[in-house]
């Protein structure tokens, strides 16, 4: 499925409005036409006319953020079909971008990808974020979408941040319990909440939001917990506090 006139002048527009080049514009070009025609890509959205809008736009938008534009040291937890990371790769050409995903047809499917689209700052880590040890501490920003609820998302994210480092978690409309949960788990993990950008990465979109923490003390040395417990008894809950 080729894009159609709409899908490149979306392109074109994305293009214009981060300021991407030549080799850019032709890199995303190439993404679109892999997801389109690749039966394995693990997203429901492979038409390149929405994929354009709910792929390639909603990641570009972090660009608008500085923490996301002077990072050298991004990952991207619970990649999936490489959103928002390799996207990221694309637009931020001096980053090194890794994409972490535990699930190794997911793993196979961006090796594939990240060679087809001939993006060389992006490579795959197959493991779950919990046990990504080479990747402590070293990150000046980890990103995530759509991967889990935000404490699980904190407490993925804070071990792998060096002092000082930012995560982006991308969210939908803002619901003020679940803020409160993930502010007292970002307490514990030595995360503070900087920032809620409210973006429109395309026209008409509505309850998009960035949260963007920064990591302002050394995370505790139990976290993350071993692997599935973030999920199962996330921090910040009050079942969570009623615990201890």
């Amino acid at each position: 499925m080729a894009p159609d006139d709409g899908t490149r002048t979306a392109l074109a527009g994305l293009v214009a409005r981060y300021g991407l080049g030549e080799i850019q514009d032709e890199q995303l070009r190439a993404l679109l036409r892999v997801l389109a025609r690749d039966e394995r890509a693990p997203t429901t959205v492979r038409s390149p006319d929405m994929a354009v809008e709910v792929h390639l736009a909603d990641s570009l938008v972090a660009l608008e953020l500085e923490v996301v534009r002077s990072a050298r040291t991004i990952a991207d937890l619970g990649t999936g079909a490489g959103f928002p990371g390799l996207v990221l790769a694309i637009g931020s050409a001096e980053s090194e971008v890794r994409l972490v995903e535990s699930q190794t047809r997911k793993c196979v499917f961006l090796n594939d990808l990240l060679a087809e689209v001939g993006v060389e700052n992006a490579h795959t880590v197959c493991v779950r974020a919990e046990e990504w040890q080479d990747g402590v501490g070293v990150q000046d920003l980890v990103v995530a979408r759509a991967l889990a609820g935000q404490p699980v998302v904190l407490e993925y994210a804070a071990p792998l941040l060096r002092p000082g480092g930012s995560l982006v978690d991308w969210r939908g409309r803002r619901v003020a319990a679940q803020e409160d949960e993930a502010l007292r788990a970002a307490e514990e993990l030595g995360l503070r909440r900087v920032e809620v950008r409210r973006v429109e990465p395309f026209e008409g979109a509505r309850d998009h939001h960035l949260h963007v923490y920064r990591k302002v003390r050394a995370t505790p040395g139990r976290f993350p917990r071993r692997a599935g417990m973030a999920r199962k008894r996330p921090l910040g809950a009050a079942s969570d506090r009623d615990r201890r």
